[in-house]
C-alpha cells in the first residue's frame, strides 16, 4: 500500500522556534515501522494521485485559505476511491464552525456561539449583554491559525465592526465570549487517536496575548487529565469523530464542566513530542484503521 503524507505548501507562516518539525519526525517514524509513505502537498499538480491508496492529513495548514479548492480536492479522492484518514465526510464537516451547532445539539458542552453574514446589520455591542461578557472573540466560520481573528472590547469594537464589514463580503464569521479561564488556566488539548486518548497538555499564550498557538509564542504543559475531564472529551470523540486516525479535543474548564472550543479532525498539530509513546499510540491507531 501506497500512503500519502499529506502537508502544504510551507511558505513560513506557521514556522515556530519553540517545536520541533512534528511533520518530519513522525514521517521518519513512520518510515522506520516498514510503511511505504512520503510527503506530498495536497494541492501540488504535478501529484499522480493514481499511486497512492491510503492518504492521511497530517498539515494541509492553507486549506482554509483555499477552502474550494481543497473541496474540489477531497472529491478528486472520493473519485479515485482514495481512503483519507480523517474521513472525508468528517472532514467536509468539520471545516466549517456551524459544526459546533450540531454538537450543541447533541447535549454536549461547547463555547456559546453566534454565526454572522452578510445578510444583517452588524451590532458586536448586542453580544456583549447576550454573552454577559466584557469581551468576544470574533473568527472566520472556515479559519485557522488566528486568522482574522478578533479580541473584541468597548475599546475596540467600532475599528472591529468596520473591518468585518468588509470580511462578511466574503465569509461568514462566529461570535463567541472570550473565556477568562484560557489566559487564567490554560486551554486544554485532548489528543485521542482512533477514539483512543493518547495524551493532553495545556496550551498557554505569552503574555499580553490571547492566542495559545505556537507559531504566537504559546507555551504547552503536559497534563494528565482528571478522569471527569477525560471523560467528558471522549463523549465528543465517541459521537463525532468515528472512525478518525486523530482528534483533538480543544476546550477549557468551566465552573466545573468542560467546554468545547474546537474538535480538531483535519490538521490539528498533535503535540507527538511531548512524550516518545504517543508516536507509539499515532502508529497502532493506523494500523488499526487500516
Amino acid at each position: 500500500m501506497n500512503i500519502a503524507y499529506v502537508t502544504y505548501q510551507d511558505k513560513g507562516a506557521y514556522d515556530s522556534t519553540t517545536v520541533e518539525s512534528e511533520d518530519d519526525q513522525l514521517l521518519d517514524f513512520l518510515k522506520l515501522k516498514g510503511l511505504r509513505i512520503e510527503k506530498v502537498i495536497w494541492n501540488d499538480p504535478s501529484v499522480n494521485w493514481d499511486e497512492y491508496q491510503l492518504a492521511i492529513l497530517k498539515s494541509p495548514w492553507d486549506y482554509f485559505d483555499l477552502i474550494n479548492d481543497f473541496y474540489k480536492w477531497l472529491e478528486v479522492l472520493e473519485a479515485k476511491n482514495i481512503r483519507l484518514l480523517n474521513p472525508i465526510d468528517v472532514v467536509k464537516w468539520n471545516a466549517d464552525k456551524h459544526y459546533l451547532l450540531e454538537i450543541e445539539a447533541a447535549g454536549l458542552k461547547v463555547t456559546p456561539s453566534v454565526f454572522l453574514d452578510n445578510s444583517q446589520p452588524i451590532d458586536l455591542h448586542s453580544y456583549f449583554k447576550k454573552f454577559n461578557t466584557d469581551k468576544l472573540i470574533v473568527k472566520p466560520c472556515i479559519s485557522g491559525g488566528s486568522k482574522n481573528t478578533f479580541k473584541v472590547t468597548s475599546d475596540t469594537v467600532e475599528d472591529i465592526t468596520e473591518k468585518l464589514k468588509s470580511l462578511l463580503l466574503d465569509e461568514e464569521f462566529i461570535v463567541q465570549p472570550f473565556l477568562n479561564e484560557i489566559t487564567d488556566s490554560g486551554e486544554w488539548s485532548l489528543i485521542f487517536f482512533n477514539g483512543k486518548f493518547s495524551h493532553a497538555l495545556l496550551k498557554k499564550a505569552k503574555s499580553g496575548d490571547f492566542r495559545v498557538q505556537h507559531a504566537y509564542g504559546g507555551t504547552i504543559y503536559p497534563q494528565k487529565p482528571t478522569e471527569k475531564l477525560l471523560a467528558e472529551a471522549q463523549k465528543y470523540v465517541d459521537l463525532f469523530a468515528k472512525n478518525c486516525l486523530y482528534a483533538r479535543v480543544d476546550g477549557a474548564v468551566i465552573n466545573q464542566e468542560f467546554v468545547l472550543m474546537e474538535l480538531e479532525l483535519i490538521e490539528p498539530f498533535l503535540f507527538l513530542n511531548t512524550n516518545s509513546e504517543n508516536y507509539e499510540h499515532y502508529y497502532a491507531a493506523l494500523m488499526e484503521l487500516i
